[in-house]
């Protein structure tokens, strides 16, 4: 196991580069190591996880109480808190990853040339992965289950706030693997706050092979403006539903509700409604959103429809509020509703709720977001329900991985050649 004891701490480029090296070694081990090998690695991860379980909530008892008394907010309080229920899920999870197919070595295309050269294209994993991520200790066991599933070695750098949740969570993932004989070194936690860490795996390039960043903007945004290792950004969920015109009421008013309240503190929240002006039940709508406790920021033509509602301001078109806060406009068609998400999404996920087949159709073609959603709510932006176990995050990026980030999107490939003698002339 790499421990905290064992590695410099004083010195966040020396920790990096040792950590990296060290995951490096362990990526070796992994790329040796069978697809039963790792399969019953994260079955025993499971395993601890459970069996850790009041270790773990005792650990996230005392983040919660430094987190409340440093003021964070219920919803991401809500993303640090965990319980019988949710680690219970976490540990179902990682089981989940545990029994899908293994992308490596799939073989995604293969030819013959006219000379006789066979090429083929095969999956093989990306090799060193760094995550950066915030408030959420979950993503500690989901991006380790990934990773080590895809063959991959992962540095975890979790958020302040959680590191005592982050520590819990990590040592019973490494036990389990561990006692399924993979080393400790493929999911290593990175053991100091200090931001200065965050800048040294920035700046590992080549030691270091993607950097993934999971958290706010200003997380993000730092990521982006200082990385000298390739990254797969995972920007604001700044998520429309557009209710068209044609949409049937109790359809629009259920997904309407379970968008934004199901849980407002996750990514594929709804922030932004769209009510298109020939809508007939908007009004209704709008006091349907209000009465769950939403508190309803609309434009001139929405208060008009409910003047309780609270005036929006140009800044609301533009903010994840991850909270019970819902931005609301109503414009005049299918048109006006692309224009503004262009305009103000940040091409996360986006829903449209219509009868109108053609409409649909449009919206699904035309909206330029990673998912994009017709008559279900946005709150389906997530790897399990799309079938793909745990996620690492929904990349909204246009190259490489797109959407949930699961195995798949943990792999790259490289080209194999089976020859008979052949040189060029």
């Amino acid at each position: 196991m790499v421990r905290a004891a064992m590695l410099d701490t004083h010195s966040p480029t020396t920790l990096i580069a040792t950590m990296a090296a060290r995951a490096r070694d362990a990526a070796r081990w992994l790329a040796r190591s069978t697809d039963a090998q790792k399969a019953a690695a994260l079955v025993a991860a499971a395993d601890a996880i459970r069996a850790a379980a009041p270790a773990i909530i005792a650990a996230n008892a005392a983040d919660l109480a430094r987190a409340s008394a440093n003021g964070l907010s219920g919803a991401l309080l809500d993303r640090l808190r965990l319980d019988g229920p949710r680690i219970a899920a976490m540990a179902d999870g990682i089981a989940a990853v545990a029994a899908l197919a293994d992308p490596v070595g799939q073989v995604i295309d293969r030819s013959t040339r006219p000379n006789g050269l066979m090429l083929s294209r095969v999956r093989v994993p990306i090799g060193v992965i760094g995550i950066i991520y915030e408030s959420r200790p979950n993503v500690t066991a989901d991006a380790a289950a990934l990773c080590v599933r895809s063959g991959n070695a992962v540095i975890l750098r979790g958020g302040s706030e959680a590191i005592d949740s982050n520590r819990a969570v990590h040592a019973a993932m490494v036990a389990g693997l561990e006692l399924a004989g993979l080393p400790a070194e493929a999911v290593q936690l990175v053991p100091t706050t200090d931001r200065a860490a965050v800048g040294a795996m920035l700046a590992a390039d080549g030691a270091i092979d993607l950097i993934i960043p999971r958290g706010g903007k200003s997380l993000v945004a730092r990521v982006q403006a200082e990385a000298r290792v390739p990254v797969l950004a995972h920007l604001d969920g700044i998520n429309h539903v557009y209710v068209h015109r044609s949409a049937d009421p109790a359809m629009a008013e259920a997904i309407v509700l379970n968008a934004k309240m199901r849980r407002t503190g996750v990514c594929g929240a709804m922030e932004t409604l769209l009510i298109d002006r020939g809508y007939p039940a908007a009004e209704a709508l709008l006091r349907a959103l209000a009465a769950t406790g939403c508190t309803v920021r609309g434009d001139a033509a929405a208060r008009a429809l409910l003047p309780t509602i609270d005036a929006a301001d140009a800044a609301d078109w533009d903010t994840e509020y991850l909270d019970a806060i819902a931005a609301v406009a109503v414009v005049d068609d299918l048109d006006g509703a692309l224009a503004h998400i262009a305009a103000h999404g940040s091409h996360h996920t986006d829903a449209i709720v219509a009868a109108d087949e053609g409409a649909a159709e449009r919206f699904l073609a035309e909206v330029d977001s990673a998912i994009v959603l017709w008559n279900a709510s946005t709150q389906f932006a997530d790897g399990g329900e799309f079938g793909l176990g745990a996620e690492i995050g929904i990349a909204t990026g246009r190259l490489h991985a797109r959407g949930p980030v699961a195995l798949e999107g943990l792999t790259t490939y490289k080209w194999l050649g089976h020859g008979t003698g052949q040189v060029r002339a």
